[in-house]
C-alpha cells in the first residue's frame, strides 16, 4: 500500500508543476520527440499509466521554439500554466554557436542534407569573413530555409519537401541580429557566435555568408547557448536529471529569472509563422 501512496503523491506533485524550465536537447531527435520523451519519463516516474488512460491528457507540456534535429542546446519547456508563457520565449533573444563549412552547399543548409554544390574557398581570408559579418548585423532581411518548421497550407515545408513536392521559397522577412562575431577560422571551418531575435535561421545566415564570399557554406554544428534568460551552462537539464524533483527545483530557480506582471500575458510573436508547440 505504501508504494501506491508514494506514487499517488508523485503524481499529485507532477500535475502541480507549473512554469518554465530548460532542457538540453541532444543531437538527433526532433524537438517534439524530446518533449515526448520528457513527458513519458515524468508520467512513468509518477506511475501514471498512459495506455488509453485519460489522465495523461492532464499533463500540459510544450516548448518555446524548435531546434533543428541536428542541433543541440537550450530548449525552453513550459509545464502546466507555464505553457501560456511560451510565446514570450519565441519572440525573445537567442544565442547560438555555429560551426560553418566553406566550399559546400546542401539542400537542408546543414550537414544532414544532400550536397548540392561544391566551390573553391581557398581565396577566403579571415579578414574577408569578418568584413562580411558586418553586412549581417542589425536589422536585415532573411529568406528562411525550405527545410524548416514553417508551414504552407497547414503542413511543414520540410514534410512537403521530403515528399518531393515543389516548394516555393518563403519571401524574405525582417529579422534582427544583435551581435555576430567570428570565434575561429580554420578553413574550411569557421565558428560564429550569434545573438538574434525571433524567426531567425542560423542555417540561412551561414548559407548567405557563403554566397557573399563567392563560394558556398553550410552549417556543420549548431548549439543554442541561450534562449531568453535560460543558458545552456546554468539552466538546461541534462537527460539524467529529467525527474519530478529536479524539475520542481529548476522551476523555482527559473521563475526568478522571468519578468513578472502584465508583460507575462502571451505576447504576439514577431513572426506569425512561429508557434509554441504544446502537447496535451
Amino acid at each position: 500500500e505504501a508504494g501506491g501512496a508514494a506514487l499517488g503523491r508523485a503524481a499529485d506533485r507532477l500535475f502541480s508543476l507549473s512554469g518554465l524550465f530548460a532542457v538540453r536537447k541532444p543531437k538527433g531527435p526532433t524537438s517534439a520527440a524530446v518533449l515526448n520523451l520528457l513527458k513519458e519519463r515524468l508520467l512513468a516516474e509518477a506511475g501514471v499509466q498512459t495506455n488509453g488512460n485519460k489522465r495523461n491528457q492532464v499533463l500540459k507540456i510544450g516548448h518555446g521554439g524548435t531546434l533543428d534535429s541536428a542541433a543541440t542546446g537550450v530548449l525552453v519547456v513550459g509545464i502546466g500554466k507555464g505553457t501560456k508563457m511560451l510565446g514570450t520565449m519565441l519572440a525573445g533573444s537567442k544565442k547560438y554557436t555555429a560551426i560553418g563549412m566553406l566550399g559546400k552547399a546542401t539542400d537542408t543548409l546543414d550537414a544532414t542534407g544532400k550536397v548540392t554544390e561544391e566551390k573553391p574557398y581557398d581565396q577566403v581570408t579571415k579578414g574577408d569573413l569578418e568584413n562580411v559579418l558586418q553586412k549581417f548585423t542589425g536589422d536585415i532581411m532573411q529568406v528562411p530555409p525550405l527545410y524548416s518548421a514553417l508551414k504552407k497550407d497547414g503542413e511543414r515545408l520540410s514534410t512537403l519537401m521530403k515528399r518531393g513536392e515543389a516548394v516555393e521559397a518563403k519571401p524574405a522577412r525582417p529579422v534582427r541580429v544583435y551581435s555576430l562575431s567570428l570565434q575561429q577560422f580554420q578553413p574550411p571551418l569557421f565558428t560564429l557566435d550569434v545573438e538574434c531575435g525571433g524567426g531567425f535561421y542560423v542555417r540561412s545566415l551561414v548559407n548567405d555568408i557563403g554566397k557573399e564570399l563567392s563560394t558556398c557554406a553550410t552549417v556543420q554544428e549548431l548549439t543554442r547557448t541561450k534562449q531568453g534568460p535560460f543558458t545552456l551552462e546554468e539552466h538546461a537539464l541534462h537527460e539524467d536529471r529529467w525527474t519530478i524533483d529536479e524539475i520542481a527545483r529548476s522551476l523555482e530557480h527559473c521563475t526568478a529569472l522571468l519578468p513578472t506582471g502584465p508583460s507575462r500575458k502571451k505576447l504576439k510573436t514577431e513572426h506569425p509563422g512561429e508557434t509554441a508547440v504544446i502537447c496535451e
